[in-house]
């Protein structure tokens, strides 16, 4: 009898033990995802070329001239271990347009002569990297939320063709003619929160959010997500609306950059 309680005892010892330590081994192991997804902003923003090597700038709004996006790629990745986890984000965005004569650009913030209109030519290539570590606040079935800490790289290049048609009259010397290029990279440290609210009957439908803001070697950025999504046993689908500003500080050729607009995207998990 004694033999038969010991062996009682050690196995339902064994049987609470087993479901134990898958949980913790299911809670210790790591929890990849990786998302594609189409992002198609508008950008408006302010640029300052210098037209001559020490002469006046040509003052011009992205937004005037860019109309047409040329390539871009878009993906993330991200891993969560228990509460800890990190994530990285790449964009990379070529957009160019041209304009015939406009009238909204200043030089060196004086407005052209009436009689005399631009021609131009802009074209802006962006790289967008975001890594950061996360740590989990709330794990509910209905609501999750991590927050973060890392960094944002934006790597631009810049370039304006110009062509002035007219008597520039009393305006400072430069050419009326010409090309300028340019490139600029800023590291910001960002922090900020994110997650997702689940609803529905099984919980598969879900709203995610994120929001960062930063400084460094910007003076000020920060970025936000909102948007609608459905989950599959193999990952999710989601819609979104992303916003990213950023405020560079005097003496750039790009002075501030906006980019807005809806984003679609497709994540696998393993």
């Amino acid at each position: 009898m004694g033999k038969n309680m010991i062996r009682s005892i050690a196995t339902l010892a064994l049987a609470s033990m087993l479901p134990l330590s898958a949980t913790a081994q299911s809670v210790d192991d790591w929890k990849w995802s990786a998302t594609l997804y189409g992002w198609f902003p508008a950008i408006s923003g302010k640029t300052s070329f210098p037209a001559t090597g020490t002469g006046p700038n040509i003052d011009i709004d992205a937004d005037t001239i860019l109309d047409a996006l040329e390539f871009v790629f878009m993906g993330s990745l991200e891993a969560q271990r228990g509460r800890y986890g990190f994530f990285t984000d790449v964009v990379y965005l070529d957009v160019e347009g041209d304009k015939s004569a406009t009238r909204d650009v200043t030089i060196s913030r004086l407005a052209i002569p009436a009689g005399v209109d631009l021609n131009a030519t802009l074209e802006i290539k962006s790289w967008l990297w975001t890594i950061a570590g996360t740590y989990g606040v709330i794990a509910t079935p209905e609501h999750s939320m991590q927050v973060l800490a890392g960094a944002r790289l934006i790597d631009l290049e810049a370039k304006l063709n110009w062509q002035f048609n007219g008597n520039i009259g009393a305006l400072p010397p430069f050419a009326a003619s010409g090309s300028s290029t340019a490139s600029e990279s800023f590291w910001d440290a960002i922090v900020g929160v994110k997650g997702k609210l689940s609803f529905g009957a099984d919980r598969k439908w879900f709203v995610p959010y994120y929001l960062d803001i930063g400084t460094g070697e910007s003076s000020f950025t920060w970025q936000g997500i909102a948007g609608i999504g459905y989950d599959f046993s193999w990952g999710a689908v989601t819609a979104a609306w992303r916003y990213l500003d950023y405020d560079f500080k005097s003496g750039k050729v790009v002075q501030d950059l906006n980019l807005s607009g809806g984003a679609i995207g497709v994540t696998f998990r393993w």
